[in-house]
This record gives structure tokens, sequence and C-alpha cells, in this order.
């Protein structure tokens, strides 16, 4: 039996094709440790019809992080993640992690319709309340 952790949230209006999103979404739980060493994914045909896709998409986000070594998927027993990364390999999923929800944030502003001055604001705004609450914690 598979575990259960694996949360994956699917746009289909994003433009970002789905086998990136499962990808991208596997890398960040990982990176976040929602996802970890050992953990045991499902199948890919139950992958593809929980998330209602085609067999073929998430066997190409399967094989792309198979061959990013961060799965590996064992004949009979099943797909796991990997044991942990290399720190190169860590940063490089951090970062990948970043810029999907980089490119879904900005996707979800543009299809809602905002300019470029307000996603701007709104970016400076956060940015500004991330650094206040930092530097309450350090006090």
């Amino acid at each position: 039996m598979f575990n259960k952790k694996l949360t994956l949230h699917l746009d289909f209006h994003s433009g970002l094709p789905i086998y990136t999103q499962i990808v991208t979404q596997v890398q960040s739980q990982l990176a976040n440790g929602i996802l970890r060493p050992g953990d045991q994914l499902p199948t890919v045909r139950a992958l593809a019809e929980e998330l209602r896709v085609n067999f073929n998409t998430v066997a190409r986000a399967y094989r792309l992080l198979d061959e990013a070594r961060i799965i590996s998927t064992q004949q009979g027993r099943g797909t796991y993640i990997t044991e942990i990364p290399p720190p190169k390999v860590s940063e490089r999923l951090r970062q990948e992690s970043i810029e999907a929800l980089t490119l879904r944030f900005f996707g979800e502003a543009r299809r809602l319709g905002f300019s470029k001055g307000e996603v701007s604001q709104m970016v400076r705004d956060q940015l500004k309340l991330w650094k206040d609450t930092q530097d309450a914690e350090k006090e």
C-alpha cells in the first residue's frame, strides 16, 4: 500500500503541463519534508486514476523523477522515494520548487486579471510582512 502523504493539486488552466506539475509538487514535498526517503508512491495507474489524467502523463512524470534519482521503481514492489539526494541535488530541487510556485502564482494572478502593478505591490507588501515576521522571531 502506498503512502497517503502524497497530495497533488493540479491546475488544468495554468498552462504548465500536468506532468511538470506532478514532478515539481513531488520535488517540493520532498524538499519540505512532507515526503521522505523510503515513502512509497502510488502506481502510475493508481495515480492517473486518482488525478483523472492520462496514464502516459503520470508515466512521463515518474520517468523524469526516476531520471533525477528522486524515485525508484522496483518491479513487483512499487515506487519509492530514494535516499536523501546529495546537497547539490537538494538545492536544485529547492530552486525548482520555488520556480514552480512562482509560475503558479503569476499564472493565477494573470488568469484573475491582476495588472503587473497590482502583482508587484502585493509581492512587495508580502516580502515586507515576511521580513518583519522574521525580524520579530529573532528578538
